[in-house]
């Protein structure tokens, strides 16, 4: 017998070794009476699917879709739904999931014969997919070895998924069926279709978008939010994928492994580069308008996307065509310490847009348009105080004034501003890489690793602590950032291609320091697994003016 204990109630049973989470769940089910339908645990702070078998001693937290690692687990199984369904109506078409968009998951489908997707087509998927639940199918989980898996997946095509394993350097290694249908999988999977009851299917573009749970009550569809600037971003990556021939991670592998890692990474700051001077230029451009020239430039981005880096490039390239940029922080009007707004539990809330003196920030913005000279404030924040030590700014006729902050593209810091003098810049780590055709990577992966790394290396957090905070983040994002996005006049994507392997030396012995015994080891230990898709790649070739330098260390730029 093995001692199993509930994390949800605390309280311990016996049962025979080897039972499975399920039986497990059933057991516990009544007592718990849970709100929503679980769909995953945590086995000791390590994700496991339902039908995970117990062998020893364990702590096993049951968890539905509105958990981080329960929606990856939903959102895993319903891709599979959705390419089986492809797969049985459109035999030899091809589906690419591509990237989170409108809270939801685009997906490229290409016909055998080359046609386009219609309204027809949509509805066949869609009842397709819809049997294939009512009919509660079952997601077959096989283990196999490295070469076992790859001649399964060559037999069938998968040239994506073969990549990835044979660089992958597993002896042993899984893959799932649903039906007659093989696809991988990185992570668990639910037990059988008849679990994803919330879903949707719609034409979005030349695409198909298909719709999850809402994150807070998983049994509604979560309410669409058109992203058509995001949407571009995505698809102008995906265009400069297909042309460097590094549509997913076993591309990047085999160039590494042939000798391009140095070529991979000019390339990439290359691209970056070109955006920056475009947008330097359109600024110029505009800045030289006899009617409403530009005058004031804001950015903006959630968490560890580059933003104080991408700033000081583009001062530079500002500078190259005979602007003389003016910059500040957002941060130095913040209110005194004592007056910042708090959150339940009594902590400081440091992304509620009342931690700026906006009222002030719109006088002071209005007055420098209009010429005047204004005296601006430092935050010290030792002190968390707000001091006047005779800072004084004016914008004269050759100045363009810079400011970034999370709140830039709130109207509220602006609003005495006109609109026709601003420019606005989105600036993200719109992840640029996926691990094969029917596996994203979450762009929040991308942001979260390189908070990790800086916090760690600036000796400000360790890994547990970012982790802990990092959901904090996000829900101040997703009420703060994200619904402005989409006003920015331009959005620039701050990750690279090469970018994992690059921040896989620095973030292993960092992830590894996080105990077991705490939540936190379970987001440690599925980015340590995440990473180790990649081959590492050494930082020593990445530019001083890198956005990954403000990560990890050796930028030339002053913050």
């Amino acid at each position: 017998m093995v001692q199993i204990r509930c994390k949800n109630n605390g309280v311990t049973k016996s049962f025979p070794e080897g039972i499975s989470l399920l039986e497990v769940w059933q057991d516990f089910a009544d007592d718990l009476h849970l709100a929503f339908p679980v769909v995953s645990a945590k086995v000791n702070n390590v994700s496991q699917g339902l039908k995970y078998r117990v062998f020893n001693n364990r702590d096993v937290e049951f968890i539905d879709a509105r958990d981080g690692s329960g929606r990856r687990v939903y959102a895993r199984s319903l891709c599979f739904v959705l390419y089986k369904a492809v797969s049985d109506e459109f035999p030899g078409s091809k589906l690419f999931v591509e990237h989170p968009l409108s809270r939801g998951y685009y997906c490229n489908f290409k016909k055998k014969d080359g046609a386009p997707l219609t309204d027809a087509d949509v509805e066949r998927i869609c009842r397709r997919m819809q049997e294939i639940v009512d009919a509660d199918m079952l997601f077959r989980r096989t283990e196999a070895t490295l070469e076992e898996a790859v001649r399964v997946f060559t037999e069938r095509g998968f040239t994506d998924k073969v990549k990835l394993l044979e660089t992958s350097g597993q002896v042993y290694t899984y893959y799932y069926t649903l039906g007659d249908t093989v696809d991988y999988y990185y992570g668990p999977l639910v037990p059988s279709a008849g679990y994803l009851k919330v879903w949707g299917l719609e034409r979005y573009h030349d695409g198909l978008l298909l719709r999850m749970p809402d994150k807070h009550n998983p049994l509604v569809l979560a309410e669409k939010v058109d992203q058509p600037r995001t949407f571009e971003v995505f698809a102008e990556k995906v265009r400069w994928d297909v042309i460097m021939h590094l549509s997913n991670v076993g591309d990047v592998n085999k160039a590494v492994l042939k000798g391009y890692a140095s070529e991979l990474i000019q390339v990439s700051e290359a691209l970056q580069e070109k955006k920056i001077v475009k947008i330097a230029e359109e600024i110029d451009r505009r800045f030289h308008c006899e009617k409403d020239p530009i005058r004031l430039v804001l950015i903006t981005g959630p968490s560890s996307s580059g933003k104080s880096t991408f700033c000081k490039r583009l001062s530079v390239q500002l500078l190259a065509c005979g602007l003389r940029p003016l910059s500040f922080s957002t941060d130095d009007y913040f209110v005194n310490r004592v007056d910042t707004p708090k959150l339940p539990n009594g902590q400081y809330d440091f992304d509620n847009v009342e931690t700026v003196d906006y009222r002030l920030l719109s006088d002071h913005l209005a007055r420098l348009m209009k010429g005047e000279e204004v005296e601006v404030p430092e935050y010290n924040f030792v002190t968390g105080k707000r001091e006047y030590n005779g800072k004084r700014l004016r914008l004269t006729d050759d100045r363009v004034l810079i400011i970034e902050g999370i709140h830039a593209l709130n109207p509220l810091l602006t609003k005495d501003v006109p609109d026709a003098l601003k420019y606005k810049i989105y600036i993200s780590a719109l992840t640029s890489i996926s691990l094969d055709d029917h596996n994203w990577i979450p762009t929040q992966d991308n942001r979260l690793l390189r908070r990790i790394i800086r916090d760690y290396n600036k000796g400000a957090y360790t890994a547990r602590e970012t982790i802990s905070q990092w959901k904090s983040v996000c829900e101040a994002e997703d009420q703060w950032i994200f619904p402005f996005q989409e006003t920015a006049d331009v959005m620039f994507n701050s990750a690279l291609n090469i970018e994992f392997a690059v921040l896989r030396t620095h973030a292993e012995v960092i992830l590894a320091s996080v105990p077991k015994n705490c939540p936190e080891y379970a987001e440690a230990h599925r980015l340590l697994k995440f990473i180790h898709y990649f081959i590492p790649i050494s930082d020593k070739e990445i530019p001083p003016t890198s956005i990954m330098r403000e990560f990890v260390g050796g930028s030339s730029f002053k913050y």
